[in-house]
């Protein structure tokens, strides 16, 4: 295991860049900051909770904002200026626009994780809420990225958390916190019930997750911290990281696609990992 950064305020959503840099979240801290081995930078102090990126077609970074969160009670923050939104950032400016934060007129409460499909069209999950205990609902949405639509897949999920395509393209994979399920959608249909694929066993929780070309999907486990590999068939491997109860984030890169860059949250760091088979590449690339 090799520590690429450390002293990150909660980092998840990490982007391997083309330059060799990651670029990760800090949800605790408001920021979308650039690593290097030992170093790291300020892209933008965008604000709220950043959540998860990804690179659209534009060559933009698109970043899920929940809004804030307060990690003393893990709960939401409310109220003005802490709005679920999706945002894009110039990475050559670290400016940043708000793109959506509502639906058919309803409010968008925690957008998560996000991927972009080869048409282009970015597909993110919303975790929902948990405030004064309440729990809202969460769901699966797909928006253009210029900000002029977006539809609601599901709006009737628990805890969506992880997105992402399977090799050809056909199925959106789609983690479930709180009830350690995968999901698994047809990209092509609207209105549709979600087909089951696997469900973890143990007092586990799933994050965000990243497919490998072979079509493993490899989603970052809580509580009993680590890596779940799932095939498409439902057959489960656990990867434990021992130590760390919040791994919360795993994207894959460099020249073979066999580097895993894993996201420690609790500890605040960002790691490397050399993967058992490579990653699947991704649509867009910085």
């Amino acid at each position: 295991m090799e520590i690429v950064a450390e002293g990150l305020a909660f980092p998840e959503g990490p982007v391997v860049m083309a330059d060799g840099s990651v670029i990760v979240v800090e949800l605790a801290g408001g920021r979308i900051t650039r690593c290097w081995n030992g170093r790291t930078e300020t892209v933008c102090d965008i604000g709220g909770g950043p959540n998860g990126a990804a690179i659209g077609p534009d060559g933009a970074l698109y970043v899920c904002n929940n809004g804030g969160l307060d990690l003393v009670k893990f709960q939401n923050a409310r109220g003005p200026g802490h709005e679920g939104r999706v945002e894009r950032v110039d990475l050559a400016t670290g400016k940043f626009e708000r793109l959506y934060d509502r639906c058919d007129g309803i409010a968008l409460e925690a957008p998560n994780d996000i991927v972009f499909d080869a048409d282009g069209r970015m597909w993110f999950t919303d975790l929902g809420k948990t405030h004064d205990g309440i729990r809202t609902a969460s769901g699966l949405f797909c928006a253009l990225p210029n900000g002029s639509a977006i539809t609601a897949i599901n709006r009737h999920a628990v805890s969506y958390n992880g997105v992402g395509l399977s090799p050809g393209g056909e199925h959106v994979y789609v983690a479930d916190t709180h009830q350690a399920r995968l999901w698994r959608y047809d990209r092509k249909v609207e209105e549709q019930r979600p087909e089951w694929v696997s469900t973890a066993p143990g007092p586990v929780g799933f994050d965000s997750l990243a497919v490998t070309a072979a079509g493993h999907i490899c989603i970052a486990t809580l509580y009993e911290g680590g890596i779940t590999t799932i095939a498409p068939d439902g057959a489960l491997q656990k990867h434990d990281i021992p130590g760390e109860r919040y791994v919360t984030n795993i994207a894959f890169g460099g020249e073979d696609m066999r580097d895993a860059w894993i996201t420690l949250s609790t500890s605040g760091r960002l790691i490397r990992l050399r993967w058992d088979e490579p990653g699947l590449e991704l649509h867009y690339n910085g």
